[in-house]
């Protein structure tokens, strides 16, 4: 496993293990115990996924230091603002089993994420988390942010996969000194990604499969990437992807992929921010 250091100096693991869609609690346990089992360190969960209890249970269970673990989990829209963000935090914590958080991250730029932001920079400050940052702010929505608050986002994760690059985003998060995560580091199964041949033919000189191929040309972008399975054998190939090194041309090839948007979520419709609006955690 290799790391990156984010701005504040915490290190995160390149690579972890994500549990959206995965909203049964006995399955979702099963499946991070044996994550972890497998050499995973980083969970990625949501308030909004339904299963931080689950992982807290898993963390509980696994064996492994607390401190040794990355967790991570998500403010949702429903909670955006500043009290409300901090009680969502308190849930989350609780839900979790743990004292702390080590990425807390805003889940979408809507509602009062400003206001969020600031109950985030307090439990910054505090120590109930070790680093904070969002999910989802593209480009225009991020450069706003970074020069508007008081704490620059340590992490954005947002849709980055061979077919969706993003490569000037990624660009603006290195200037603000902001780590990206790609959500959906396998296209959502799109583009028959698979089996695709680009990404075939590339991985045969290596002895890899396309999957694996996907997720080292993230990395070497600098790219943290949550590959989500309830497989264990899966769970085993997308973490065996550090003892090869794509090259100079490979890199170029995939990038000939690019299509330039999602056909996955337009978070620019006004309809799918009404939707998210109107997704309710509680009362």
């Amino acid at each position: 496993m290799e790391y990156i250091k984010l701005q504040n100096g915490v290190k995160m693991p390149l690579e972890g293990f994500g549990v959206f869609q995965v909203p049964d609690p006995a399955v979702c346990e099963r499946a991070v115990l044996d994550a972890i089992a497998c050499g995973y360190r980083l969970i990625d969960t949501a308030a909004a996924y339904g299963n931080e209890e689950a992982v807290g249970r898993a963390i509980a269970k696994c064996g492994v230091p607390r401190e040794a673990l990355f967790i991570t989990t998500k403010l949702w829209v429903q909670d955006a603002g500043c009290e409300t963000g901090k009680k969502a935090l308190e849930t989350s914590l609780r839900k979790l089993g743990t004292d702390y958080i080590d990425l807390y991250l805003i889940h979408q730029p809507m509602g009062d994420y400003y206001g969020a932001w600031r109950a985030m920079e307090e439990a910054y400050k505090s120590g109930k988390v070790k680093a904070i940052g969002v999910c989802n702010f593209y480009p225009h929505i991020l450069a706003d942010f970074c020069e508007t608050v008081e704490i620059k986002p340590m992490v954005n994760q947002v849709e980055l996969h061979p077919f969706f690059q993003q490569e000037s985003a990624l660009t603006l998060m290195r200037k603000y000194g902001v780590v990206p995560e790609a959500w959906g580091p396998f296209a959502e199964g799109g583009h028959g990604i698979f089996a695709h041949p680009v990404l075939t033919a590339i991985g045969e000189k290596y002895s890899k499969s396309a999957a694996q191929v996907a997720l080292r040309w993230n990395v070497q972008r600098g790219v943290v990437v949550i590959p989500k399975s309830v497989h264990r054998e899966r769970m085993e190939q997308n973490m065996e992807i550090w003892d090869f090194v794509l090259s100079e041309q490979d890199m170029a090839d995939i990038a000939g992929l690019d299509i330039g948007h999602s056909e996955i979520v337009n978070h620019a419709d006004p309809a799918f921010v009404k939707t998210l609006h109107s997704m309710k955690l509680h009362d």
